[in-house]
């Protein structure tokens, strides 16, 4: 199988799909790696690097797209690529499809083979390809907020952790998943006045244990959401669906109950948005004001640590990467449940249930498809 790595051109998406190890680890296998030229040039791998691994450099995108069975990327096509994708082209990467109607059109017009990393779900109904990217939205949204928190950026003028004699920032974590977690432990390792809200109360018990009392864990409910929402200065959007789109937990209306210049991030944007007034944006203008309130909705965040993000990414989908290439979608599908849970659209027709949902389309079961 010929596999190819093009050059994400999203706006501040600094990723690669493939390390070079990662390459190596395919043209071990005597499989094809065809690397568009500098795609790894941002996260800090370079064309030798990638040749020393046994690929091939590919001068242009379209030559990428053209000559590969198998497409691997990070972040999902955007407009200038859809025609590049053909009929039986395995597509392996983000695709978020519940957040952009458009993307979901061109793909199933593609008649490709679209794999999402996102619905990938393993026996313990974990999503093991998330997981990376997860953790590190998850830690830089405290960051971000961290930053965004001080007057010159636009917020309040709080430091998150406070000092002596000084109440540290109140800091609320709505959902208690995995991104979720890694932004309470940012903010708790930043001296952080901390609350989780989840809607599992397993879940909390885990994460109380976790914590050991240091992080406040209430059970998620409307009334919940906006009594924490009023007190906090930071609050982050950390829900997710697997293929769905996120569900709205703030209104419009709830914001001119927050604090003036509170920070929303909102990790669910990939998917929606879980806060009503989100809209996605880019590192380069990252955040915007709604009713005195700064909102940081970058639907890439992962993009600006490229390095740590690529090499996390790798080491998750690589396993995937050779399955599929070594037997094939349908029978890797047949073989492996958690490959045939990130199968999105087969050949036009759409084989996952919530992103059918999600825009009343006609679903498929995947098993009459493979």
């Amino acid at each position: 199988m010929i596999i190819g790595i093009p050059k994400e051109i999203k706006n501040n998406e600094f990723r690669v799909s493939l390390t070079p190890e990662g390459a190596s680890a395919l043209t071990l296998k005597k499989f094809t790696v065809l690397v568009e030229k500098d795609a790894g040039k941002n996260s800090n791998f370079f064309n030798e690097d990638y040749e020393k691994a046994g690929a091939t450099i590919i001068e242009t995108r379209n030559e990428i797209f053209r000559k590969s069975d198998m497409i691997l990327k990070v972040k999902e096509p955007i407009e200038e690529e859809y025609d590049l994708i053909r009929e039986d082209q395995i597509v392996f990467t983000y695709f978020h499809f519940a957040s952009h109607r458009p993307l979901l059109d061109a793909m199933i017009k593609s008649k490709s083979i679209c794999i999402a990393y996102e619905t990938v779900e393993d026996k313990n109904r974990s999503l093991p390809l998330l997981t990376p990217m997860s953790e590190v939205a998850g830690r830089m949204a405290t960051q971000e907020g961290a930053k965004f928190l001080e007057k010159p950026m636009g917020g309040r003028g709080i430091l998150l952790g406070g000092v002596t004699g000084v109440d540290p920032a109140k800091v609320l974590v709505i959902g208690g998943g995995i991104s979720g977690t890694e932004s309470a432990k940012m903010a708790v390792g930043l001296g952080a006045d901390v609350t989780i809200l989840d809607t599992n109360q397993e879940r909390l018990n885990v994460l109380k244990n976790m914590f050991g009392g240091k992080v406040n864990c209430i059970l998620s409910t409307e009334e919940s959401i906006n009594k924490y929402a009023k007190e906090s200065d930071l609050i982050i959007g950390a829900v997710l669906i697997p293929g769905a789109k996120a569900p709205k937990l703030l209104t419009k209306d709830s914001l001119k109950s927050l604090k003036n210049r509170c920070v929303l991030v909102d990790i669910a944007i990939d998917q929606g948005g879980c806060f009503e007034t989100s809209k996605p944006t880019t590192h380069e203008n990252p955040v915007y004001v709604v009713d005195d309130i700064l909102h940081y909705c970058v639907a890439n965040m992962p993009g600006a640590v490229p390095y740590t993000s690529t090499k996390a990414l790798t080491n998750m989908t690589l396993p995937y990467v050779i399955e599929i290439a070594e037997k094939g979608w349908k029978e890797a599908s047949k073989k492996n449940n958690e490959i045939k849970t990130g199968l999105n659209i087969v050949r036009g027709k759409v084989v996952n249930k919530n992103v059918s949902d999600c825009f009343q389309t006609e679903y498929n079961n995947p098993d009459s498809l493979i």
